[in-house]
């Protein structure tokens, strides 16, 4: 009895200890990454959404620069929702920024952090030596791009179309999915 009470109090210490430290987001996100590493988390690439992107609000990037969306009409768009303090977002932002590195040239990326405080966003990026752009929406996100879950992740056409609505976690750096964003882009 003596024992359990031991190894309970050892394990209750753990966890208080990584919910303490802020680091049981990160545990928790990297043992999500391992199911997304497993391939079976995929957004569904089938009918699209119908609905049109509303480009009448406005972005900030970290370094705390105003973009109007307007300057991402016609353009491939691939808009992430995201925290810090969401250990599913921290498990597919790796994927994302692979996904990034290869197709950052022909789809705008706009990770869209919902961190009270950008300075929290601004480090999380530099800690992972993540390169793509992150913004922060100035006056909130018009109806097309709210959410109640997160990650979000959104597709827009360059004729402004939403193609594709994923809530939740999902592996993104696939074959599949980077034929999808080239067929967008070719439109």
């Amino acid at each position: 009895m003596r024992r359990e009470i031991i190894e309970w109090s050892v394990l209750i210490l753990v966890f208080a200890g990584l919910y303490l430290t802020g680091w049981h987001t990160e545990v928790l996100g990297t043992l999500q990454r391992g199911v997304i590493a497993t391939g079976l988390i995929r957004p569904d690439l089938g009918e699209t959404e119908g609905r049109t992107m509303d480009y009448d609000f406005r972005l900030t990037t970290l370094e705390g620069q105003e973009i109007h969306m307007s300057n991402f009409r016609q353009e491939t768009l691939f808009i992430n929702l995201w925290a810090t303090w969401c250990p599913p977002c921290i498990a597919e932002m790796p994927d994302i920024h692979d996904l990034y590195l290869e197709k950052g040239e022909k789809v705008e990326f706009l990770m869209i952090s919902l961190d009270d405080d950008p300075k929290k966003a601004a480090a999380f990026i530099d800690r992972k030596g993540f390169e793509f752009p992150v913004y922060i929406a100035s006056y909130g996100l018009p109806g097309t791009l709210r959410s109640n879950s997160i990650p979000t992740t959104y597709v827009v056409a360059p004729n402004g179309q939403i193609k594709m609505t994923r809530k939740g976690l999902a592996k993104y750096d696939t074959d599949e999915f980077k034929k999808y964003l080239d067929n967008l882009v070719s439109k």
